[in-house]
């Protein structure tokens, strides 16, 4: 299991005392390619069990949460499974997919080392469990990151805001001088409620801008100036 550092890492504190303190990242489908992965998982073992998932289906389930997920798509199918029992299979699958590495975001490689070399803390936040994070870090890499907060590791995951507001508490930092990058509506609703300045790459579902929140079509738009506009505009 990949060892979680328990240091407060230094703040990166930008031109002044207003300025941008970390970046909060989602993992599936905003800094690697796994949206798919979840879906083939999904997909794969409901044809299986003799049901044809659709794009509806999959624009319910893109971000998560997995008990999110589930409900849907035991209300969607009618299998005879338990949500345990669903959860425990789904998540099997995946993990058998990820035997073979996990391809990393276009831009995502050059965002962390940014990050890292400008000493802005960055967490990887995600409505994934913990083993799921810790073999996805294997291709990620766990180095690029303070801390990371998995969904089972919370009392409410996303769309609730508490696993950007722990992030953020465990760094000590004030929530809006943290831009939270996202992929799904679902992450995005939780970032906002934390009071987080959000980038929007969208994978599947689609995301409209908003006030504080920018939405582009790639991390390879994302730079240091970028992020810290946005924190200047909200602080």
């Amino acid at each position: 299991m990949t060892t979680i550092s328990t240091a407060t890492p230094t703040l990166g504190r930008g031109d002044d005392d207003r300025g941008l303190q970390a970046v909060l990242l989602d993992m599936d489908g905003t800094l690697v390619d796994t949206e798919d992965f979840w879906w083939q998982a999904e997909s794969s073992l409901f044809a299986e069990l003799g049901h044809r998932l659709t794009a509806e289906d999959r624009a319910h389930v893109v971000g998560g949460p997995m008990t999110r997920v589930i409900d849907h798509l035991l209300a969607s199918t009618g299998v005879d499974l338990s949500p345990a029992e669903l959860t425990v299979l789904i998540n099997r699958r995946f993990v058998d997919l990820l035997d073979g590495g996990v391809p990393l975001m276009p831009g995502a490689e050059r965002l962390l080392n940014t990050l890292a070399a400008h000493g802005i803390p960055a967490a990887l936040v995600s409505a994934s469990h913990r083993h799921v994070i810790d073999i996805v870090l294997r291709s990620l890499g766990a180095e690029h990151f303070a801390f990371s907060v998995a969904g089972d590791e919370v009392a409410r995951t996303k769309p609730y805001p508490d696993p950007y507001l722990e992030a953020a508490r465990r760094l000590g930092a004030d929530p809006a001088r943290c831009v939270v990058v996202e992929d799904a509506p679902t992450g995005v609703r939780a970032a906002e409620a934390a009071g987080c300045p959000v980038i929007a790459v969208p994978s599947v579902a689609p995301i409209e801008p908003a006030p504080g929140r920018l939405v582009l079509s790639s991390l390879e738009q994302v730079d240091l100036e970028l992020l810290r506009s946005l924190v200047a505009s909200r602080v």
